[in-house]
């Protein structure tokens, strides 16, 4: 066994009920699980929670919409969240949900502690409200005397809240940041939290909310809820028995946590709100916030009526659960997006998984059943060659765990890879064809074997947090066990004389894309079913459909002559990256290539597009517009869309392939 190392505490992010998972949702519990079955293997005692978020206005709608309680929708979502999870064998410890009573609980005790020492006090939102964005701003805020979010109107309001005092902890966070260089990675996530919030300064946090019910009371003040954030957050330490009263050991054991795995988007919660949150319990901070990329889906916008969201049911139905790890954990880079399309998990399938590795397993134990009936024998008749795929393969555990160490989950995969890969070409260098026709090298071919069937259980073992059915298959076909992990830097430990299997199973077979594609169409066209079904429920129609498209008319503004025109410049641009504008709900920041130029521009659409559908996309851009911040972000242009009579938009699109900078007249 691998030497103990101590505990291990990891969370993911706990998944939002507002619907079903797709893929990108996914991905960050299959990296999460691969971690800690790696760590797992160097011998941490881990304990790895996940779980669902399940309160807020936006849950309480979609009930009421549903025409069932907030309770039976969560309930639903939650199982569902579930059952997906439990398909991509995640081997998680604790599945939490924020409706459980205990969390229900401690979240009362631990506002009311919060107040009691007054860190949280009563006010009000008083400001100028934005009833589409249900958002409060200050006068300088505006633009041009409208929500900085959406342009329209903004009303004088007022709103009771309970706020947490934030400023009072920021000077701490920053040092704390400041002298633990670990604590927030990337770093790239580090630089956007100092210089975007915590150096500019922080304003108070709202943490109670009166206009929706769906959430736990304030227990001293009941027409209140306790917010989204600290109700979510806190389930890292209530579900391992923290309690202000006094802990349980688990809770003893475990905290601080030694990684928060999130997405990108959730980082500023995690590495400023919870820490602040911390402090003020006076309880130590997690050793580290990873902020993971998102998975994207390529090509065109990720929509429901479309009929093309990717969803991993459907991946493990069309390809297997470990097919569906394999192509998300190798697909994304450590700090930028990666992209999923059903193309690119077809290629990937049969270049890695069913040419490297599949192929290499079936071809091994075939010619040792074929040369020697099964039986692999180490005959000591060793050549050059054989040293240096011993060194590859006895290297490859410390690459993988250097990689693993910076979390570079992709890497380390692609280290594995590179094991399989070296195996193959061992093949072609030792011809084992060629040694099985000349009687007097049949020690020689038994010893090539040997070392092919050695390498590959050490692979196995390697692979095992990747892609743990997989490589529990390769090394029964093998008649042997998963290799312990503080001999995988050991060569010649595979018992000789030792029978493989005398079928081989194979275990990934080469697939078709004139075979898939038709399945996934009829996945689409399932999704499309659903979507127009969900729709006339809700009293919509197929607002699609030509013949009953409206026409609107819109007042019209003032003439202007060509002159005025001519004065502005119109380009195709395409949208390299994008992400949501911190402290907006309506706002997106994209980087727009334009001909040899990057310009950064900032939109009102992120209520009709996600920073993911955005990306690639060719658009129609106002180049030579006057910069101005837009929530405190830098704009230097505007993409241009449309608008229909409730205020959807659309993106404006060349009806043609056109190249980036391309002129439009």
């Amino acid at each position: 066994m691998a030497q103990n190392k101590g505990k291990y505490y990891m969370t993911t992010a706990i998944a939002y009920t507002s619907g079903k998972p797709h893929i990108g949702n996914t991905y960050e519990i299959i990296l999460a699980d691969s971690i800690a079955r790696y760590k797992r293997a160097e011998g941490y005692d881990v304990y790895f929670q996940t779980g669902t978020d399940e309160h807020g206005q936006k849950i309480q709608e979609k009930a009421e919409a549903a025409g069932i309680t907030p309770k039976e929708y969560v309930d639903q979502v939650s199982g569902e969240v579930k059952r997906i999870w439990d398909l991509v064998n995640a081997s998680y410890d604790n599945f939490v949900r924020t409706t459980d009573e205990d969390h229900e609980k401690c979240v009362k005790k631990i506002f009311k502690k919060l107040y009691d020492q007054g860190d949280i006090y009563k006010g009000s939102y008083e400001g100028l409200y934005c009833t589409p964005c249900e958002s409060f701003w200050t006068e300088s805020q505006l633009v041009d005397g409208k929500c900085p979010d959406c342009g329209r109107e903004v009303k004088p309001a007022k709103e009771e809240a309970y706020f947490f005092k934030m400023s009072k902890y920021a000077d701490r966070l920053i040092d704390y940041i400041n002298t633990h260089p670990d604590f927030i990675q990337p770093v790239s996530r580090k630089n956007e939290m100092m210089n975007n919030f915590l150096l500019p300064g922080l304003q108070d946090l709202c943490v109670s909310r009166t206009s929706f019910s769906w959430g736990i009371p304030v227990d001293f003040d009941p027409k209140h809820v306790v917010y989204v954030w600290l109700d979510a957050l806190t389930n890292y330490i209530t579900k391992i028995g923290y309690d202000p009263d006094g802990s349980s050991d688990l809770f003893n054991k475990n905290w601080p946590a030694d990684l928060h795995l999130i997405g990108k988007d959730i980082v500023r919660f995690h590495t400023i709100y919870w820490p602040i949150f911390l402090m003020a319990l006076d309880l130590p901070l997690p050793k580290q916030v990873f902020g993971h990329p998102w998975l994207l889906q390529g090509g065109d916008k990720m929509s429901k009526s479309k009929g093309n969201v990717i969803y991993a049911d459907d991946m493990v139905d069309l390809f297997g659960v470990d097919a569906t790890r394999y192509f998300v954990l190798h697909e994304m880079p450590y700090e930028n997006d990666g992209v999923i399309t059903w193309d690119l998990v077809i290629e990937r399938y049969n270049s890695d998984l069913a040419n490297i590795l599949g192929n290499l397993v079936n071809r091994t134990i075939s010619m040792s059943n074929k040369y020697f009936g099964g039986i692999v024998k180490s005959t000591g008749v060793t050549e050059d060659v054989d040293d240096d795929l011993k060194a590859v393969v006895t290297g490859t555990k410390a690459k993988v765990g250097e990689k693993m160490e910076k979390l570079r989950v992709a890497d380390s995969i692609s280290e594995v890879i590179a094991l399989f890969r070296r195996c193959n070409k061992y093949i072609d260098e030792t011809e084992p064809w060629v040694l099985a026709k000349d009687e007097a090298k049949q020690d020689r071919l038994a010893e090539v074997l040997y070392n092919l069937t050695e390498s590959i259980t050490i692979g196995a073992s390697l692979l095992h947090p990747f892609l743990p059915e997989t490589a529990e298959k390769i090394v029964a076909q093998l008649n042997t066990e998963l290799r312990d992990f503080d001999v995988l830097d050991q060569f010649g430990l595979y018992e000789s004389g030792t029978k493989v299997t005398e079928k081989p199973e194979i275990l990934f077979a080469r697939l078709d894309a004139k075979e898939i594609m038709p399945k996934v169409e009829e996945i689409q066209a399932k999704q499309k079913a659903e979507y127009e079904k969900e729709q006339k429920k809700l009293g919509g129609g197929d607002a699609a459909e030509a013949e009953n498209e409206t026409a609107i008319d819109i007042e019209p503004k003032a003439e202007i002559t060509f002159e005025d025109f001519e004065k502005m410049q119109f380009q195709v641009g395409e949208i390299l990256s994008c992400e949501a504008v911190p402290k907006s709900k309506k706002l997106l920041c994209s980087q727009v290539k334009i001909g040899s130029q990057v310009k950064q521009i900032v939109s009102g659409i992120h209520k009709d597009y996600t920073p993911e559908e955005m990306v690639g996309k060719k658009v129609m851009v106002l180049v030579n517009l006057k910069p101005a911040k837009l929530a405190g972000v830098l704009s230097e242009g505007m993409l241009l869309c449309a608008e229909d009579e409730n205020g959807a938009l659309s993106l404006m699109t060349p009806e043609k392939p056109m190249p980036s900078g391309a002129e439009i007249c």
